[in-house]
C-alpha cells in the first residue's frame, strides 16, 4: 500500500485500492497503522486522498523508530538485570562441582550459543570435525571469534567431511593465514558426527550424521574419559586426511561416485547433461546405488520409452526384472507422473510422489529415490509452470526421500530467458551437477545453491 501510495504521489482510497490490489476495507484498516508510523499523511478532502512520505525519508523513520524500540528494550532489561542481582544469592554445592557434568543441547540457538561460548573460552586448542555445509555455518556464524582465538596463538584444526577441492573452502582459509596461529585444514572421505573438542577438556558432540529439517541434538559433556576418546578419534583421523592443498580428485566416476554416495534423504539436486548417455550414466548409477543399499526407486523418463529405458537399465547392469518384481524398481513415463491425461497438476503429482514412498515404507525398503527427467516440461513449452512446481517442491520435500530432476543443458539454454530459467532452478535445488561434452561423462562440475 505504501509503495502505490508513493508511486501514484495523491491518491484515494479507490485508486490505492485498485491499483495495489487490495480491498477498500482493508485499505481504510491499514490507512491509520501507516499514518502511526509517520509514512503516509491523510489530506482532507472529498473524497479523502493520502500522500506518502518519500521513500528515502520512510526508511530514516522506520530505521530510528526500530532504534527507539530496542533502546527502550534494552533499558528494560537492563534494568530487570540489575534488579535481579539486588535479590540473587548464588549458591553451589561442593558435591556437584566435583562429577562431570553431561548436558543435552537441542535447537539451533541453543547449539549456535553453546559452539560460540566453546570457541570464546578455549586457551589453547580447538579440534572439529565437521560436513561441508556446517563448515560454511560455523565460519558465518563464529568469524569474529575465530580470528580473535587464532591471532591470540590458539590452535585450530578441522577436518571436512568431503573429498572435493573448494575454491570458497580456500578462499575462507586465506582470512586466516595471516593470523598468528593459522587454521589448519585436512579432508577425510570417513563419514564422521559434527564435533569440537576445546583445550582437551569439553566437548560438543552431534548425535546424529543424518541431517534433517529439525536441528540434531547435541551433548556437550566435560567427562575426562568421553572428551579424551573423542580427541584420540580426532587424532586418528587427522592422521587419516589429506591436506587442503594436496587434494584433487580428477577421476570422473570417482568424483561422481562420491557426490551420490553423500546423498540423504530430503536432498533436492539437479543435473545438467549435454547427451543422452551422461544422462543415463548419472541417473543409473544414482539409483544402482540406491537398489544396493536396499532402497526403492523410481525413474520417470521424457525423452524415451519406457520399455526402452528398461534396455538401457539392463546393458547397464541394473537387473531389472529382479527388483521389479520385488517392487524396488518402478520405470514411469511421464505421462503417468507429470502430465497425466494432456494435464500438468503439481499437487496430483506431489500427491504420487507421497503415495510411491508410502508404499515403499510399508514394503520395508530402507528409503526411497526418484529420477526425473524433465524433457516434456520444455516440449509442450511449460517451463514456467515447471518452475513453480520446483520451488514447490523444494519447500516441501520434507518427506525422508532424495530427488534427482534431470535436464538438458540444450533445451535450457534455448528456452526464453535462459539466465532466469537457470537461476530459478539453482535457487530450487541444493546441489547442480553438470556433465561435460564427451559422449560418457566428460568433465564433472559441482557447484551449491
Amino acid at each position: 500500500m505504501y509503495l502505490t501510495i508513493a508511486q501514484l504521489g495523491l491518491a484515494s482510497v479507490s485508486k490505492v485500492s485498485k491499483v495495489a490490489q487490495v480491498r477498500r476495507e482493508d485499505v481504510y484498516r491499514i490507512m491509520p497503522k501507516l499514518e502511526k508510523m509517520g509514512l503516509i499523511e491523510k489530506i482532507i478532502n472529498k473524497p479523502t486522498k493520502m500522500r506518502a512520505l518519500p521513500v528515502e525519508e520512510a526508511f530514516h523513520v522506520l530505521i530510528e523508530r526500530e532504534q527507539e524500540i530496542a533502546k527502550e528494550r534494552m533499558s528494560t532489561l537492563v534494568a530487570k538485570r540489575d534488579a535481579f542481582f539486588k535479590h540473587y544469592k548464588p549458591f553451589r554445592m561442593e558435591t556437584e562441582s566435583e562429577e562431570a557434568r553431561f548436558t543435552i543441547v537441542s535447537g539451533r540457538e541453543g547449539v549456535m550459543t553453546k559452539e560460540l561460548a566453546m570457541v570464546k573460552r578455549a586457551k589453547n586448542a580447538i579440534s572439529i570435525v565437521t560436513s561441508r555445509d556446517k563448515f560454511t555455518q560455523f565460519f558465518h556464524n563464529y568469524n569474529g571469534a575465530l580470528k580473535k582465538a587464532t591471532n591470540k596463538g590458539i590452535k585450530v584444526r578441522m577436518i571436512l567431511n568431503v573429498t572435493e577441492h573448494d575454491d570458497s573452502i580456500v578462499g575462507t582459509m586465506k582470512e586466516y593465514e595471516s593470523a598468528q596461529a593459522p587454521i589448519n585444514l585436512k579432508y577425510t572421505d570417513q563419514r564422521s558426527s559434527h564435533y569440537m573438542v576445546v583445550d582437551y577438556n569439553e566437548a560438543l558432540l552431534a548425535t546424529s550424521m543424518e541431517p534433517t529439517l529439525r536441528e540434531t541434538a547435541y551433548l556437550w559433556t566435560d567427562d575426562s574419559s568421553l572428551v579424551g576418546l573423542l580427541q584420540k578419534s580426532f587424532e586418528g583421523l587427522w592422521h587419516a586426511s589429506v591436506e587442503l592443498r594436496t587434494i584433487e580428485t580428477e577421476a570422473v566416476l570417482e568424483k561422481l561416485s562420491h557426490v551420490l554416495e553423500d546423498l540423504r534423504p530430503t536432498n533436492h539436486i539437479i543435473i545438467m547433461y549435454e547427451t543422452p548417455e551422461a544422462k543415463y550414466n548419472i541417473l543409473f548409477n544414482y539409483l544402482k546405488l540406491g537398489l544396493e543399499n536396499g532402497e526403492a526407486v523410481a525413474y520417470i523418463g521424457s525423452a524415451d520409452g519406457s520399455s526402452q529405458i528398461r534396455d538401457f537399465m539392463k546393458r547397464f547392469g541394473i537387473d531389472v526384472e529382479k527388483y521389479e518384481k520385488t517392487g524396488a524398481l518402478r520405470v514411469l513415463g511421464y505421462d503417468d507422473f507429470y502430465i497425466i491425461d494432456g494435464k500438468f497438476n503439481p499437487t496430483t503429482t506431489m500427491k504420487l510422489i507421497n503415495t510411491m514412498y508410502n508404499e515403499a515404507s510399508a514394503k520395508g525398503f530402507k528409503g526411497y529415490r526418484i529420477a526425473g527427467e524433465m524433457a516434456c516440461f520444455f516440449e509442450r513449452k511449460l517451463t514456467k509452470e515447471l518452475v513453480e512446481y520446483e520451488r514447490t517442491l523444494h519447500r516441501v520435500f520434507d518427506i525422508p526421500i532424495i530427488g534427482v530432476c534431470a535436464y538438458d543443458a540444450n533445451m535450457v539454454i534455448k528456452a526464453s530467458n535462459p539466465i532466469d530459467l537457470y537461476n530459478e532452478l539453482l535457487k530450487a535445488h541444493g546441489i547442480v551437477l553438470f556433465s561435460g561434452m564427451s559422449k560418457e561423462l566428460g568433465k564433472i562440475e559441482i557447484r551449491k545453491a
